[in-house]
């Protein structure tokens, strides 16, 4: 998507350790704007699959799925890196490792939003070495529903996680592949 790409050509700052600091438009400030550009791009790739679903993983993705939910007209479930007392009864759990935050932790669904029933597209802000996408991969089949793919805003292709999940047969479509980020040079594919 040219949009995203020159947003990040502009905005985003190549750290140390393979980070792309996009946080003045997609994670932390976010350019809702841009998030109902990339919410049409995914509607176009995923509108024939009847979602019924969008799940995502707290924080960073829950601003582009629920500016995306809308273009589906369905509700947003995001899973959460904790449980707190507002999740009772049974829930769907996976294990996931940040690589931006450098640990493990459980991500948490409760079995009450996510059905047998449902069709469901993830929807997150970076694909790196997929170890989020992995999780909630794994609580889609978990709760039996089917899963139509994944929407992602930003994929660092150099990273194995992208393709890690197509060779597994998950759909993953990215409006942004990030095929090197050396000497601080972004460089799409």
């Amino acid at each position: 998507m040219q949009l995203l790409e020159e947003r990040i050509l502009r905005d985003g700052k190549v750290k140390d350790g393979d980070v792309l600091k996009v946080d003045s438009f997609l994670n932390h400030q976010m350019d809702v704007k841009l998030f109902g550009e990339m919410a049409k791009e995914f509607y176009n790739l995923f509108q024939h699959d009847n979602i019924t679903k969008i799940l995502t993983i707290e924080a960073s993705g829950i601003g582009i799925a629920c500016i995306t939910a809308q273009v589906f007209s369905c509700p947003v479930i995001f899973a959460k890196k904790s449980k707190t007392k507002n999740i009772a009864g049974d829930v769907y759990t996976a294990k996931v490792e940040s690589y931006t935050h450098g640990g493990t932790y459980d991500i948490i669904v409760s079995k009450e939003f996510l059905k047998p029933e449902d069709k469901v597209l993830i929807i997150d802000d970076f694909l790196a070495n997929g170890s989020a996408l992995t999780g909630l991969v794994k609580i889609v089949m978990d709760a039996g529903a089917k899963l139509a793919g994944a929407g992602i805003a930003i994929e660092k292709a150099f990273q194995p996680g992208g393709s890690l999940l197509r060779s597994q047969g998950v759909r993953v479509e990215s409006l942004a592949k990030i095929k090197s980020m050396s000497g601080g040079a972004i460089e799409f594919c």
